[in-house]
């Protein structure tokens, strides 16, 4: 896929104030509610966990994906047409987001629907967009072992995260890993690849251990931790048990100081909202991280605060959310249509678009092609970048090792 400038991605409808420049808030506000679709507007859903474990995380998504859209509309729209959101609450419970998304597809009549965070909740509604030939944009790195022309997957695959992060512990000397997350698909299948990996690398295993999406008794975890003595802590755990799993191996004088944490669900706002000081000095592996330095991503800080105020974290994920809204208006706006087959026929073939994470792309397997960067939390909530990938990583949705002769071919 070809590079071009961020003004060029956009150029179909000359928008001048997004990424680059919007930095007002003042755009007109975006309906969150069911609203009929006419000839001048055109209805997307939205569809995040807003209540239960995972809405610590997902509601800062849906802030971002609804950004994108009232800056769009603020510049003229897409096709000549306003855009209308329909947001829904998944309610961090799969049957909810597999009802929702029907919802939103077949009474709502929405031509594209942007959300999901947990592999769990994706997988729960994958049926129903292969059913109704609808478009999925998942904005979560996840566990791969997945390729359906239903979803675009922009969040990493396990070669962009996991691997890397990987990578990163065994040059460092980590011999000695120690594997905790919850108890539904992403982690359990990253841990399967992380366990591949160790053992192709003749490294040890020193435990493993899951607990319920939600869940908040450590006590045996960290039990098993102090008696395995590992090297490191690889962290897949999701939602609000991040707050109780931190809380309780501080209180257990467990510290990332002495035994290095790598997580890959805990972004700036989760640190916000646990308190810089639980997780000060542990690490973290995103394809973003707000502290970037870059233009763009300055821009795209200062948009979101100006709307939700100063001490706002950005995330990984939100970043996806809302580069995913403007992948779509401008795969729309090549085709011509909102109609699917179209849009999912042109995302492939766009040029490479500048965004506040850098310059990315869609593969022909529908994943992103993008960096990956390891970061370390300071006393602030903010992540200093200790290492990136140095070029864009082409996204596998199969890792060789764990699923060998396994390949996407949509």
């Amino acid at each position: 896929m070809r590079t071009s400038s961020f003004g060029r991605f956009l150029s179909a409808t000359a928008i001048s104030a997004l990424l680059l420049s919007a930095c007002s808030g003042e755009a007109p506000s975006t309906s969150e509610s069911p609203a009929a679709t006419d000839a001048s507007t055109v209805s997307v859903g939205i569809l995040q966990s807003l209540s239960g474990t995972m809405a610590i995380s997902e509601i800062t998504v849906k802030n971002a994906e609804m950004l994108a859209i009232e800056e769009i509309n603020a510049a003229g729209g897409v096709l000549g047409t306003q855009i209308t959101a329909i947001v829904e609450d998944g309610a961090s419970d799969p049957a909810s987001f597999a009802q929702k998304a029907s919802k939103l597809i077949e009474n709502s009549n929405v031509v594209t629907v942007f959300g999901g965070w947990t592999s769990a909740s994706r997988k729960a509604m994958l049926p129903v967009f292969e059913r109704t030939n609808n478009l999925l944009w998942y904005p979560v790195q996840f566990e791969g072992n997945e390729c359906s022309p239903n979803i675009m997957y922009s969040g990493a695959q396990p070669n962009q995260q996991i691997l890397p992060a990987f990578e990163w512990a065994v040059e460092a000397g980590y011999q000695n890993y120690f594997l905790i997350g919850s108890d539904y698909v992403f982690p359990r299948t990253a841990n399967l690849i992380v366990k591949k990996h160790i053992e192709n690398k003749e490294l040890s295993l020193a435990g493993e251990a899951y607990v319920p999406l939600g869940g908040t008794d450590f006590s045996g975890v960290i039990a098993k931790v102090q008696a395995a003595k590992p090297d490191i802590i690889f962290n897949t755990l999701n939602g609000d048990s991040n707050v109780a799993f931190f809380k309780q191996l501080k209180a257990a004088g467990i510290s990332s100081a002495e035994t290095p944490i790598m997580s890959f669900s805990i972004g700036e706002q989760e640190a916000q909202a646990m308190g810089p000081s639980l997780v000060e000095g542990s690490y973290a592996t995103w394809n973003y991280f707000q502290s970037l330095e870059t233009a763009e991503n300055s821009s795209f800080v200062d948009a979101y605060k100006a709307k939700f105020g100063a001490d706002a974290a950005i995330t990984d994920p939100m970043v996806h959310g809302y580069l995913n809204v403007y992948a779509w208006k401008a795969a729309a706006e090549k085709a011509g249509s909102f109609e699917v087959d179209a849009v999912r026929e042109a995302v492939v073939d766009l040029e490479a678009f500048s965004t506040p994470m850098g310059m990315v792309s869609f593969a022909n397997n529908q994943s992103l092609v993008q960096k990956a960067l390891i970061g370390k939390l300071d006393a602030s909530g903010q992540f200093e970048i200790i290492a990136d990938s140095g070029d864009v990583i082409s996204p596998e949705p199969y890792d060789a090792l764990t699923f060998p002769g396994k390949v996407c071919e949509l």
